[in-house]
């Protein structure tokens, strides 16, 4: 949004937060295209200028790639509508279609931003293991037929702790920005046949998240020790890490921010590898 513009948005009477899930299967990321090509925010801006009567621009937690989920992403957005905000999710999910949803609504305070005010951000993927798929997980993990050491995937995790340079987990495109980012949490837990990962930190580089998940993999399956995973992410070398893991395995789930009017989703992941 150019500054103008924002500026003129600002000079609205409200400053709205929107806590949305997703399934991304259908959309072409979250971040607003062209059509014919539809993303999340092409359809959440066009359902939420109905319900407020003026022309809505979201800023959004996290820009999620094309085919990855959320479970809690944030956005917020500058309106003169004057629908009381506990009626704002009623009233929008009646224009959505079905994998979209508004969870909640907040009145934020005017200085609020989803991506700027954002403190930390969690993202789990999910792996499922086993020779047969399952027509109930294709949309929402990535299905890997043969077996995984997560002893050694376990292991590989605690070198991501901490405060690191992710540049060997970078994938080119992103927006520039310093690829040194603190890793807050860093888990892997089996339930079954299924892996769920979880990260959280203070922010996320481009495909930060599927390019960890992809050079893990090679450590479950044996191609790569649990110290050669350590010294890829040392490297600083993204020629040295795995492929990419698949987007539909990703999702976000929380996004956490210092204000006392924000209720972020309830943490239904295992507690696990943690800084603090």
């Amino acid at each position: 949004m150019k500054r103008e513009h924002k500026e003129e948005m600002k000079r609205r009477a409200r400053n709205i937060c929107l806590l949305v899930a997703y399934d991304g299967t259908a959309y072409h990321g979250f971040q607003r295209q062209t059509p014919p090509v539809v993303a999340v925010q092409n359809v959440l801006e066009n359902s939420l200028s109905r319900v407020f009567g003026d022309a809505v621009e979201l800023a959004a937690a996290g820009r999620t790639d094309a085919g990855v989920h959320a479970a809690g992403q944030v956005v917020n957005f500058f309106t003169d509508g004057t629908i009381p905000v506990e009626r704002v999710p009623r009233a929008v999910n009646s224009l959505l279609p079905p994998d979209i949803v508004v969870c909640r609504a907040f009145e934020a305070d005017w200085n609020f931003s989803a991506l700027h005010s954002a403190k930390e951000k969690t993202y789990r993927y999910r792996i499922l293991t086993g020779e047969t798929p399952s027509p109930f997980l294709c949309r929402y993990a990535w299905h890997i037929r043969q077996p995984l050491d997560t002893a050694a995937i376990e292991t590989a995790l605690v070198s991501l702790l901490g405060e690191h340079d992710f540049s060997s987990f970078r994938a080119a495109g992103g927006a520039p920005m310093s690829p040194v980012r603190t890793m807050k949490r860093a888990e892997c837990v089996r339930g079954g046949r299924e892996l769920s990962f979880v990260f959280a930190a203070d922010g996320f580089l481009y495909h930060m998240v599927r390019n960890i998940i992809g050079t893990l993999v090679d450590v479950g399956r044996g191609v790569l020790l649990p110290a050669e995973f350590a010294a890829i992410l040392e490297a600083k070398d993204r020629q040295r890490a795995g492929a990419t893991a698949p987007a539909c395995g990703l999702c976000l789930t929380r996004v956490e921010y210092d204000a006392d009017w924000y209720e972020p989703p309830e943490d239904f992941e295992p507690q696990g590898l943690r800084t603090s």
